[in-house]
């Protein structure tokens, strides 16, 4: 509940300010390069059961899409709320080894394919003509987590499947969010910037893991 009613209260702030500002709405869409830090190496390789193996991470590339609204707080610095659905997750890959079954080559991997609601709140300043820095706190909620799993033989694809496992992870998000942009004087924009994640993922709390994500895209402000 106490969530609910800081959201609801950044919504309340938001509508004031609106009503005294020159609004401008915009869209954009880019890459999320994302992953986890913490104790995720030996919880997802629990999850996935992929045991007595050599396992290495990965980041998982995908990608967000929304708008905003930019509401001038002055002539060089504004407040920019937004919403956006966002593609995170995390990625292990491994090979198995076997006494008996070494020679066949065994590998498998695991994907968490994590699907949110982003709601950043960030002020951005324009430092120079056309590019800008932002920064601010971004609440966000867990859509739903799918979790695929392939294993394979001899080049074939033995075992292959997805699992839901939404309801093991927490629904809300807190994060940190950054970054710069450039607008061009039609604009069109180009920007790149970083999720830090502040809440634990793991709705047990057996582990200790944070979403972290690099994002990179472009946009269009009317």
């Amino acid at each position: 509940m106490r969530k609910i009613y800081i959201l609801t209260t950044i919504l309340l702030t938001v509508g004031v300010l609106q009503l005294n500002a020159q609004v401008k709405f915009g869209v954009s869409a880019g890459i999320n390069h994302s992953t986890w830090k913490g104790d995720a190496v030996g919880s997802l390789n629990d999850l996935a059961e992929l045991t007595n193996g050599i396992v290495t991470t990965h980041p998982r590339n995908s990608f967000y899409a929304g708008g905003f609204m930019e509401m001038p707080l002055g002539e060089k610095i504004s407040l920019q709320p937004g919403v956006y659905y966002s593609q995170k997750g995390y990625a292990l890959k491994g090979n198995l080894v076997s006494d008996k079954f070494d020679f066949l080559g065994v590998n498998a991997k695991a994907e968490l394919q994590s699907h949110y609601i982003d709601v950043p709140l960030v002020i951005k300043a324009e430092i120079a003509k056309g590019f800008q820095v932002y920064a601010g706190p971004q609440l966000s909620y867990l859509v739903k987590n799918n979790l695929h799993m392939d294993a394979g033989l001899l080049g074939f694809s033995v075992v292959n499947t997805n699992m839901d496992v939404t309801e093991q992870f927490n629904r809300a998000d807190i994060a940190l969010t950054g970054g710069a942009s450039y607008t061009f004087d039609n604009g069109f924009f180009i920007n790149a910037g970083y999720d830090h994640g502040l809440s634990r993922l793991d709705k047990n709390s057996n582990f200790k893991s944070f979403n972290r994500t690099v994002k990179a895209g472009i946009g269009f402000r009317f």
